[in-house]
């Protein structure tokens, strides 16, 4: 028998003993190089933000109705150019394949499979033509960091659309990079060095070393320099002079569905969908850019009301639990988008655990309407989810 049988075997039944998310994280910390782990667990600074939007979902109060015939419920929904099983769409999310070495290729196999959306990143280690290859009936959404580069930036939308990607997902809150502590404290790099901390840490996670040097290299998809940390490079790269102005360069370029992600106001929200957005994504980038800022799910409300039923609005950030997914639902979001989720499946292992990250929502987001007494997601009102 070889050495991979029964490591698999035994990935297999670690993932089948995983009920939750947080399952999943610690199987993932016990795989991963501490720099890989802290990268994908961690947040900007002091890491505030992140800690009040998992504290948000864990202050709602559930408010259920009874006596309500729940052998069948649809827990499916359909917004802009997709439809998903659940209120889902996987998040974008940048040096995938420092995760698992297969990447976004294990996160779309998993999606499809699932029927669930998935947005590629710019930061992706995976080329659009690659992920497009390989999966051509994948729901397959891209998002798009604006460059200093502009033409360079163009040039990648329109190999982006002509790969059928139907929604650029444009990210806004990234006019510099933040510091992310964790990320400084390792000195971790893009691609990994081998300094002598990280040697010392092939001794305890050689499986994960193993699958990092002996496949492609690790390198941005999309991007034409790379090399140093995460801050230098966005602040190397991304455009700080981004502005209102570029939006309608932005449509003139591309002909697809437009959405923002990382509204954090009113004005902002409503602003933008005046100037004629398809879609809204109330985020603070999962706490990694601004320490301190608004708790997405305690302004996704007013957000809501003010932009009415123009376009839909999703909601991203500190989701780890189906009755979050639920939550957000109830108060107004038309689905949510999870990185962090998923990326500790893939961590914990690979394809399948991306899969058993989305089958826990899934069964997750099923129960909770079921003793919610409700048997759609168009029934849930902030009746049934009380933020506090």
């Amino acid at each position: 028998m070889s050495i991979e049988r029964p490591t698999l075997q035994r990935t297999r039944r670690q993932l089948e003993r995983a009920h939750t998310i947080d399952d999943l994280r610690r199987i993932a910390r016990r795989r991963t190089p501490r720099s890989a782990f802290d990268y994908v667990d961690g947040a900007a600074e002091s890491e505030v933000s992140l800690t009040r939007a998992r504290a948000a979902f864990g202050s709602i109060d559930f408010r259920p109705r009874v006596l309500r015939d729940v052998s069948e419920v649809d827990t499916s929904v359909r917004f802009l150019d997709v439809t998903s099983p659940i209120p889902l769409v996987l998040a974008p999310t940048g040096f995938t394949r420092m995760m698992h070495h297969e990447g976004e290729r294990a996160v779309g196999r998993a999606a499809l499979a699932a029927g669930v959306p998935y947005a590629l990143s710019t930061m992706g280690t995976v080329s659009v033509e690659g992920l497009a290859a390989e999966l051509p009936d994948l729901q397959r959404w891209f998002q798009l960091y604006l460059w200093r580069d502009r033409p360079a930036s163009l040039e990648l939308m329109a190999r982006a659309r002509a790969e059928g990607y139907t929604t650029l997902v444009l990210t806004v809150d990234t006019a510099v990079a933040g510091q992310r502590l964790r990320d400084v404290r390792n000195g971790m790099t893009i691609p990994p060095q081998l300094t002598p901390s990280t040697m010392a840490d092939m001794a305890l996670h050689p499986r994960w070393w193993a699958n990092l040097l002996t496949t492609e290299p690790l390198t941005f998809a999309s991007l034409t320099q790379s090399g140093g940390t995460v801050e230098q490079l966005v602040n190397r790269m991304f455009d700080p002079s981004l502005s209102v102005a570029d939006l309608a360069w932005l449509r003139e370029n591309w002909s697809g569905t437009i959405v923002l992600k990382g509204i954090q106001s009113v004005e902002d929200a409503t602003e933008f969908v005046d100037l004629g957005v398809d879609g809204l994504v109330v985020s603070n980038h999962g706490g990694r850019q601004l320490d301190r800022s608004v708790t997405p799910l305690q302004v996704l409300p007013e957000i809501v009301a003010a932009v009415d039923g123009r376009v839909p609005v999703l909601l991203d950030g500190g989701i780890m639990h189906g009755a979050d997914i639920v939550a957000a639902v109830a108060n107004g979001a038309d689905a949510v988008m999870v990185g962090r989720a998923y990326l500790y499946g893939l961590m914990a292992g690979g394809e399948a655990g991306v899969t058993r990250a989305l089958q826990i929502l899934t069964s997750q987001v099923t129960r909770t309407m079921q003793l919610l007494g409700v048997t759609s997601v168009d029934e849930l009102t902030p009746h049934h989810a009380v933020l506090h």
